[in-house]
């Protein structure tokens, strides 16, 4: 039986071992103890084996302390604001409606992802099944492309809240919202089976090594023994249909807004719009720029150690900053916060 961990099959991703963010050759710490995978059988691995964020023993309890309070805090401020959007009645509008599903979206999409990787620093064989695999790349994909025309959805509901101020409530109707919420996650679910399905007709003979710290797509894709032409095509067409219609959309939306701030003659809205604006767009530009950086160029350019570094940004940072952004520093939802105490504080 010929061992999986073959170093040939990595060469080009060990160029410095002196950069622990690489992932070090398979004879290292928490990779000799996985079993190998008979050559022979193609079709079904068993077990992946994730390489994890580092291979460094010095960032391991470092890194494992500041994710997982990364990963708490972000479980707590989006549960916290889809239970303040739910208990408070001058939050049921359609922005809010809109936040409440983006809240849902990032906490759910990150622990689709962290606690995964949290495990990475502590377990020494590093082994996923291949069910949870195929799980984990699936509500990874469903999740991110749901956010991409989520966020779209939003952009174009403060353009109307803005620049249509008098018909906002005739065109942002309740059925206008759940249909733009429904589409995404539609489109989101559509893409997934799709991408999801070609990845169970790839073979992985020469390795199970997945040299990330989740399931993504080009790890899967760069270690499958079988021809993936076809995947990434329909990865760079799906998700560029995506990804420009979403950036299309809110780069519009914003654009009219800004238009209709600069014609108010109050210094202060103008100060509080562009601030708002720019902190939106900020959000916006990290989520796709780093969506785009990771997919949508060519296979011969990726760096893996690299590429987990960028991939940190939409998994662990945005669903921790959109909250932030978005919602927690609104002057409504602190007075509903605050609504909130002081209800509880006086039941009791």
């Amino acid at each position: 039986m010929d061992n999986v961990y073959e170093h040939s099959v990595f060469s080009s991703d060990f160029p410095s071992p002196n950069n622990p963010f690489i992932l070090l050759p398979p004879t290292t710490a928490g990779v000799t103890s996985a079993r190998p995978m008979a050559l022979g059988n193609c079709s079904a691995p068993v077990t992946f084996v994730l390489s994890g964020l580092t291979d460094g023993p010095q960032l391991r309890i470092p890194l494992f302390l500041v994710f997982l309070a990364t990963y708490i805090t972000t479980l707590l401020m989006n549960l916290g604001m889809i239970a303040l959007i739910n208990i408070d009645l001058r939050l049921q509008t359609p922005m809010y409606f809109f936040l409440q599903n983006l809240a849902f979206m990032d906490a759910v999409y990150s622990t689709v992802v962290t606690p995964r990787m949290l495990m990475t620093f502590w377990v020494e064989m590093k082994a996923i099944s291949y069910a949870a695999c195929v799980t984990q790349y699936f509500s990874f994909i469903l999740l991110i492309i749901s956010e991409c025309l989520l966020l779209a959805a939003m952009a174009y509901d403060r353009y109307v809240a803005i620049c249509k101020p008098l018909l906002y409530t005739l065109i942002m109707s309740k059925r206008t919202c759940w249909s733009l919420v429904k589409g995404s996650y539609l489109w989101g679910l559509l893409n997934s089976v799709i991408h999801t399905g070609g990845l169970l007709k790839l073979t992985f003979c020469a390795s199970n090594l997945v040299n990330h710290f989740f399931c993504d797509i080009v790890p899967l894709f760069q270690i499958s023994s079988s021809g993936t032409a076809l995947n990434e095509l329909l990865v760079f067409t799906l998700g560029s249909l995506v990804e420009m219609s979403s950036i299309t959309t809110t780069f519009i939306s914003y654009v009219l807004i800004i238009q209709t701030v600069l014609r108010t003659r109050s210094k202060g809205r103008k100060s509080k719009a562009f601030s708002t604006c720019a902190s939106h767009l900020v959000t916006v530009t990290l989520f796709h720029g780093t969506i785009a950086f990771m997919y949508f160029r060519p296979a011969t350019s990726y760096l893996l150690g690299t590429d987990k570094l960028v991939s940190l940004f939409y998994t662990v940072a945005i669903p921790l900053l959109n909250p932030l952004i978005y919602s927690w520093r609104n002057r409504e939802v602190k007075d509903a916060l605050c609504r909130a105490i002081a209800t509880r504080t006086l039941l009791h």
